[in-house]
């Protein structure tokens, strides 16, 4: 049976979808492409993602989800609610590929948290300045400090406190 994405995603079969960007895993099994820019693009650096990724901190760019459409792949995404700790498609939640592991995106409830890495731009001195981040949240978790010129908000942005760098 195959699954259904949800109705606040654009249709593989609309017709007025004009594709901007595609992304894909790594092993080429998950496609999705997107129709716009970001709403912004961030840095963070809580312990979920620190934990999840692998990393010290998590570049995402994101998407309203009536921009992104999946065009490859529905049957291989699973899903993960951290929050709740079990493999289930629960918003919030981690977008994965079954096959590669690779992390496609956090899925919001209205929001697609895309990571830019998996887009495919022909290098980093080509990503679109609205990938680039605008800011790094959850800094107080930083694991390394990063010498930017980019605000560096304690939680979210705008809704926490401002670090001042000095």
């Amino acid at each position: 049976m195959k699954k259904e994405f949800g109705s606040n995603y654009a249709s593989v079969a609309d017709v007025n979808f004009v594709i901007k960007y595609r992304a894909s895993c790594y092993c080429d099994a998950v496609q999705y492409e997107v129709c716009s820019d970001p709403v912004d693009a961030k840095i963070c650096h809580c312990l979920a993602c620190q934990k999840l990724h692998g990393a010290p901190m998590q570049w995402v760019a994101i998407f309203h989800k009536h921009d992104v459409r999946i065009t490859k792949g529905i049957d291989n995404l699973i899903f993960y609610n951290s929050e709740l700790n079990i493999q289930e498609r629960i918003l919030p939640c981690k977008v994965s590929c079954a096959l590669c592991g690779t992390h496609i995106a956090d899925e919001g409830r209205n929001m697609w948290l895309a990571f830019p890495s998996l887009f495919i731009f022909g290098g980093f001195s080509k990503v679109p300045t609205k990938f680039k981040p605008t800011c790094h949240i959850f800094y107080g978790m930083r694991i390394i400090d990063i010498k930017d010129d980019l605000p560096k908000w304690s939680g979210h942005k705008n809704h926490s406190e401002l670090y001042i760098m000095g």
